[in-house]
């Protein structure tokens, strides 16, 4: 089996077409990007130390991917069932309670990581 460049160059272009799809459009996935940009912001004024970036940058990715899997399977149900239906709706529920542990988690993380730099700013 050969490597085809043009095949897979082709394959980010879609999926960044899909990204593209939803920034700016998708109020949850605008929010988790504005409040990624200020953790960004924060732990460079900070100075935060290197693990400490890889835990808030993977938090980041979760709930940035988790975001746009949700929307993925909400766009999904509503094409298979664009009439109300209760089993499409516990689908979304779902999935929108997948972000929801995600960002939990993703916040409990950020406290650990800056709530020592901040008392130690207050103090």
């Amino acid at each position: 089996m050969q490597y085809d460049c043009k095949k897979q160059l082709r394959s980010f272009g879609y999926a960044w077409k899909g990204i593209r799809d939803c920034v700016g459009k998708e109020q949850n996935l605008n929010f988790h990007l504005v409040v990624s940009v200020l953790v960004v912001v924060a732990g460079l004024a900070l100075d935060i130390r290197p693990l400490e970036w890889v835990a808030v940058l993977l938090c980041m990715g979760l709930v940035i991917g988790a975001e746009l899997f949700n929307t993925a399977i909400e766009r999904l149900v509503d094409l298979v069932s664009p009439q109300w239906h209760p089993v499409a709706g516990r689908v979304k529920d779902i999935a929108a309670g997948a972000v929801l542990v995600c960002a939990v988690v993703s916040v409990a993380v950020g406290l650990i990581v800056f709530v020592p730099y901040l008392t130690r700013l207050c103090l």
